[in-house]
């Protein structure tokens, strides 16, 4: 989230007791009666702050805000793992989370390519129900299909 959204969000405009209420809210140490002492209202208030829409809305710009400054230092310790750790196994987890964060799938695919993998299954599928549906209009209800369960098997022809 930019900084200009943050200038011109609902959080911003807020007064203090509800930034506070925000805030108390996101960091989920204390009850809603204890927030609701905090910030100087009663457990009703807060209900009903926590219903309002704009309310929902400042929490959400704030819990972005929030979850964006934590990124570098998760990044940093992910990094630290994948070079550093002393089980193999969390080095290569550490390392296919970078490469998945960095827009590569864990089969080496980037992102376009499993889309494009995507699209061409759909389209085969597309085809195949086409064919089907052709072979089905031609023949009617006249066709009959015959199975033949009496194929011998390879190593039984052998002996001829």
């Amino acid at each position: 989230m930019s900084d200009k959204t943050l200038r011109n969000g609902v959080f911003s405009k807020m007064d203090a007791n509800h930034k506070k209420a925000v805030i108390l809210l996101f960091e989920d140490k204390l009850t809603d009666e204890q927030i609701a002492k905090e910030v100087h209202r009663s457990r009703t208030t807060l209900a009903k702050w926590k219903k309002d829409k704009d309310f929902q809305e400042a929490e959400r710009e704030y819990r972005s805000l929030a979850i964006d400054s934590y990124v570098p230092d998760a990044i940093k310790q992910i990094h630290k793992l994948a070079t550093g750790a002393k089980s193999e196994m969390v080095r290569l987890q550490s390392s296919t989370t970078i490469l998945n964060m960095a827009g590569y799938s864990a089969d080496g695919d980037s992102p376009e390519m499993s889309k494009q993998s995507v699209r061409k299954a759909k389209a085969e599928a597309d085809i195949a129900e086409a064919k089907a549906r052709e072979i089905n209009e031609a023949t009617g209800d006249n066709t009959r299909i015959v199975i033949n369960n009496n194929v011998p098997k390879e190593d039984e022809n052998a002996d001829s």
